[in-house]
């Protein structure tokens, strides 16, 4: 599943091709996505493109009587392509832009979103009980003590939850835990405020470091597959059970919490 990163990664790279030009047409092949898809957003013919924002893992395409809210779920992509190239299969919805090229929107799993939104999409009910953005000024210690007070579920779930903070996946939270010194069991309500700020701090690293691996390997958005050319990271815990922590030399271990792998130092997270 696309994670914050390379949604991100996905909106640099298609920004520049879409942004100040207008839509000519739009082709919808398939309706059947998470959500059917609007006759609204059928007659987006004529609109410009104003400004192209994300929000969580939402992109946000800005073109002025509204704004067309895209998700890419679990499988989905964003491709530009020549005009009149050949639809690939799972190819469902194009847009046409006056540049001579088109922006497909390919999403095998059909687990993804494109909807139109008239009014704010801050209010929109996909949108408007989200957390702050992780790498923000809204998203701070202070912030995270607040929201962590008297709280018994794990730090891990609590951070991995959408109205807490978005945009931190399994990957992230564990990379994040292990960088702040913090059991992913731990109750978020027994985390000492200092090290609530370590964890801001480590979120903020981890989340930064990704996206910018994920650009260093971006070139113009139109390679084949329409990937941003997924990063792999270097991972301090995620992944590496039973190897040697890099810190201390103890054994990584690896647990299950709800039904998501978290891998952590027993000697290095308290």
């Amino acid at each position: 599943m696309p994670e914050l990163p390379e949604v991100e990664t996905t909106r640099r790279g298609v920004a520049p091709h879409v942004v100040g030009r207008s839509i000519t047409a739009v082709e919808v092949r398939e309706r059947r996505l998470r959500w059917p898809v609007p006759r609204s957003v059928d007659r987006l013919a004529g609109e410009r493109v104003v400004d192209l924002s994300r929000r969580a893992k939402y992109l946000l395409f800005d073109v002025g009587s509204g704004t067309v809210i895209m998700h890419l779920g679990m499988s989905g992509s964003l491709r530009l392509v020549e005009g009149g190239a050949q639809w690939r299969k799972h190819d469902h919805i194009s847009f046409h832009m006056d540049s001579g090229r088109e922006l497909r929107f390919h999403d095998p799993r059909r687990f993804g979103c494109v909807l139109f939104c008239k009014g704010d999409p801050g209010k929109h009910r996909l949108i408007r009980d989200l957390g702050p953005e992780p790498l923000s000024q809204d998203f701070n210690v202070d912030y995270l003590v607040e929201r962590a007070a008297g709280k018994t579920v794990a730090i891990k779930q609590f951070v991995m939850n959408a109205q807490v903070v978005v945009g931190v996946g399994n990957i992230y939270a564990s990379e994040a835990l292990f960088m702040s010194g913090i059991h992913p069991k731990r109750a978020a309500g027994r985390v000492a405020r200092a090290r609530l700020g370590k964890l801001v701090t480590a979120i903020r690293e981890v989340l930064g470091r990704s996206i910018e691996m994920g650009g260093t390997t971006l070139r113009d958005f139109l390679h084949e597959d329409g990937k941003p050319g997924y990063f792999r990271q270097s991972l301090r815990v995620y992944g590496r059970e039973d190897e040697a922590c890099i810190n201390c030399n103890a054994t990584v271990r690896r647990i299950v919490q709800n039904a998501r792998s978290s891998f952590y130092c027993p000697n290095c997270q308290r």
